[in-house]
């Protein structure tokens, strides 16, 4: 296994998955739908969010490209449908945050009877957390894997590394959000939550560029011969 393989699949799928699961940005929005949670009960969240998102995030990777396979699903196909799902998330948090965050506090408080660990999955890691946007995401990245052997066991150590460290920095923003959304204010708050909006809306837009790429680019091919 070459480290220096294993190290450049790690920075790609590091940057690939932080882009789309954008923990910082999230973790604004988790301060306020979990506004009538305590500290401890929001700590807890985010340690069970961390550990449900790394399993979404490694299960999408191990195992996304063969199921894709086995139904006869292109790649193409997926970043297309996936780079859309993420965009219209994004365009409509950017466009109606206040909506959109009023709709997810009025399900976490329906969901406050409900015990943590069930809350913590869903709706809070699916789709909230790791939504179709990061599955596809991640089976794009699964299915780049290397056809030999050494060099495929340096992919996913890499991959799976870059998924860990990912759910980790959700358990960290998560389990801090509500003393950052206080010390940086709500008004900055929302600013920063528009702003993670709208590069949201960039990767969306870009995988789904990437998809219509890669169903094009050879029909052109083929037209100019």
């Amino acid at each position: 296994m070459s480290i220096e393989a294993a190290l450049q699949h790690f920075l790609l799928a590091l940057s690939s998955l932080f882009s789309i699961v954008n923990p910082i940005g999230a973790a604004l929005i988790f301060a306020q739908i979990t506004s009538d949670y305590s500290h401890t009960e929001r700590v807890e969240l985010s340690s069970r969010i961390g550990v449900y998102a790394a399993m979404v995030m490694l299960a999408a990777l191990w195992a996304g490209a063969p199921v894709l396979n086995f139904f006869g699903v292109s790649l193409a196909a997926l970043r297309i449908a996936g780079g859309l799902v993420v965009a219209a998330s994004a365009w409509v948090l950017l466009n109606a945050p206040e909506a959109r965050e009023a709709r997810k506090q009025a399900e976490a408080s329906q969901d406050r009877s409900r015990n943590l660990a069930e809350v913590a999955f869903f709706p809070l890691t699916l789709p909230f957390t790791t939504g179709p946007g990061t599955i596809a995401v991640a089976i794009a990245l699964g299915s780049n894997r290397p056809a030999a052997m050494p060099e495929r066991l340096g992919f996913y150590v890499g991959v799976s590394l870059a998924a860990l460290a990912v759910a980790a920095m959700v358990r960290l923003a998560y389990g801090s959000a509500d003393r950052v959304v206080t010390l940086i204010g709500p008004v900055r708050a929302r600013v920063l939550g528009r702003l993670s909006a709208f590069l949201l809306l960039c990767v969306g837009t870009q995988i789904t560029v990437n998809g219509i790429s890669d169903v094009l680019g050879p029909l052109l091919a083929g037209a100019k011969r």
